[in-house]
C-alpha cells in the first residue's frame, strides 16, 4: 500500500499554479538549501520571488508519513479522500511555521486572519521532489486566454486583478481606460478559498459579466477566475499578481494606486513602489490613478486631472458601498449601477417582500398586462423612481 499525504484544495490549487508554469521561473517544490536561499535573498534564478515555495501539510498522520519517507519513494496526494496526484520524494526537512507565516504575511500576529488560517494548516515538515497533480481548470484558462488573443490578433493584452466586492463605477472606469490602450483585457476575478456568503464568486462573476456584455465590446474582454490561495496574501500580493499575469500571456498589469502590497512612497521627489526594486519581470506595470466623482465636474475624475478639492469628491470605497447593500439600502446610481445593486439585494434579501406584486403594481408604471416580476425587476424600477427629478 502506497503512503499518503492529505492536503486541502487550496494546497492543490497552489501546486497546480507551479505545475502549469504560472509562477515561472519557480518550477517545483524547493529543497531546504534552495528554500533558505530564496527566503534570504528574495530571488530565485535571478527573478524576484518573495518566499520559498514549499509544501508542509499539518497533521499527526502527515507528519508520521513525512518522517518515514526515503529519497526516491513515491507518496500519494489525497484531497477529500480522493487521490489527486503524487510526489517522488527528494528531501524531507523541518521548517519553522512561525518564520514561514512571517515570510508570507509580514507578521506573526495571531490576530491577523491570514496568520490564523495558515497556522491551522501548516506543519513542521516540508517535502521536496518532482510531483504531478490533476487540476485541469488552470489549463483551460490558459487556453481560453490564448484563444481570445488569437481570435482578435491581439498585440497588446492587459490584465486587471479585481475582487469587485461590489463592482462600482470607478472599477468600470478603470476597465474602460485599460481597454482604450489594449487590444484585449483579461479580468482576473478573485476567487478566494475562505469566501464569505455576502458576495460569493458566482454573484460577482454575474455582475462583471452583465457589465461586459452590455456596456463593452465583449469580444475584447474575458473574465477568468483567479483562485486566490494563501500565497497571494499580504505585501507579496502585487509581485505574485504580476508574475501570474505575465505567465498567463499578458503584456501589462494595471493596478490602482491603493492596490495591496504596492507600497507606493516618495523618494527623491519621485513616486516609487515595489516594482522599482524587483528583478526579472518582462511585464509592464501601469499604476492607474484613484477615481472619484466630482460634484462640480459632474463626472468621474482622477486627482491628476481635477482641479477641485477633495471636499467636492465622492469616493468609491467598496466596503462602504457594500455596507449600504448589507443594510438593504439601494446605493445611488452614481456609485454603482442599479442593475448590479438589484442583483446583490435580491441575493442578500431573498423573498424580502411578502406582497411584492401588490407593491409593484401599486407604485410602478406598467403596460397594464399582468407580468411575473422578480425582486431584481422591482429594485430596478424603484431606482428609476429615485432618479425622477421633476419634483424637488
Amino acid at each position: 500500500m502506497s503512503k499518503k499525504i492529505y492536503i486541502d484544495r487550496e494546497a492543490l490549487s497552489t501546486l497546480a499554479l507551479v505545475q502549469e508554469g504560472l509562477l515561472r521561473p519557480v518550477d517545483g517544490l524547493m529543497d531546504r538549501k534552495t528554500a533558505e536561499e530564496v527566503n534570504r535573498t528574495k530571488l530565485y534564478k535571478g527573478h524576484s520571488f518573495p518566499f520559498a515555495f514549499i509544501l508542509a501539510p499539518k497533521g499527526r498522520r502527515n507528519e508520521d508519513v513525512l518522517k518515514s519517507l526515503e529519497p526516491g519513494e513515491r507518496v500519494e496526494l489525497i484531497v477529500d479522500d480522493e487521490p489527486v496526484g503524487w510526489i517522488d520524494t527528494e528531501e524531507v526537512f523541518e521548517i519553522d511555521p512561525q518564520a514561514r507565516v512571517e515570510e508570507i504575511y509580514g507578521t506573526q500576529n495571531p490576530s491577523h486572519p491570514g496568520v490564523q488560517a495558515t497556522m491551522k494548516r501548516l506543519g513542521r515538515y516540508a517535502i521536496s521532489g518532482n510531483y504531478r497533480v490533476e487540476y485541469p481548470s488552470l489549463r483551460r484558462i490558459k487556453e481560453q486566454i490564448a484563444t481570445a488573443k488569437e481570435r482578435i490578433g491581439a498585440k497588446q493584452t492587459s490584465a486587471l486583478m479585481m475582487a469587485a466586492r461590489p463592482l462600482h463605477r470607478a472599477h468600470e472606469r478603470l476597465i474602460r481606460t485599460t481597454l482604450d490602450r489594449s487590444d484585449l483585457v483579461v479580468i482576473f476575478l478573485f476567487k478566494p478559498y475562505r469566501e464569505d456568503s455576502t458576495l460569493p464568486y458566482e454573484l460577482r462573476y454575474r455582475s462583471m459579466e452583465y457589465f461586459v456584455k452590455n456596456y463593452l465590446p465583449a469580444n475584447r474582454v474575458i473574465i477568468v477566475p483567479l483562485e486566490y490561495t494563501y500565497i497571494f496574501a499580504g505585501y507579496n500580493e502585487v509581485i505574485l499578481d504580476a508574475l501570474v499575469a505575465q505567465n498567463f500571456g499578458c503584456d501589462e498589469l494595471v493596478i490602482g494606486q491603493n492596490h495591496a502590497g504596492l507600497g507606493s512612497f516618495y523618494d527623491k521627489n519621485r513616486i516609487q513602489s515595489v516594482f522599482d526594486h524587483i528583478q526579472g519581470f518582462s511585464i509592464q506595470i501601469h499604476t492607474a490613478p484613484e477615481y472619484a466623482y466630482c460634484d462640480i465636474c459632474r463626472t468621474l475624475v482622477s486627482s491628476r486631472t481635477c482641479p477641485h478639492g477633495e471636499h467636492h469628491h465622492i469616493s468609491y470605497h467598496a466596503d462602504s458601498i457594500l455596507e449600504l447593500l448589507k443594510k438593504g439600502l439601494l446605493p445611488p446610481a452614481v456609485l454603482i449601477r442599479k442593475e448590479l445593486s438589484a442583483m446583490i439585494l435580491a441575493h442578500l434579501f431573498p423573498r424580502r417582500f411578502e406582497n411584492l406584486e401588490k407593491i409593484y403594481y401599486d407604485l410602478m408604471p406598467g403596460s397594464g398586462l399582468l407580468e411575473n416580476q422578480s425582486e431584481e425587476d422591482f429594485y430596478i424600477k424603484l431606482m428609476k423612481l429615485y432618479q425622477t427629478t421633476s419634483l424637488k
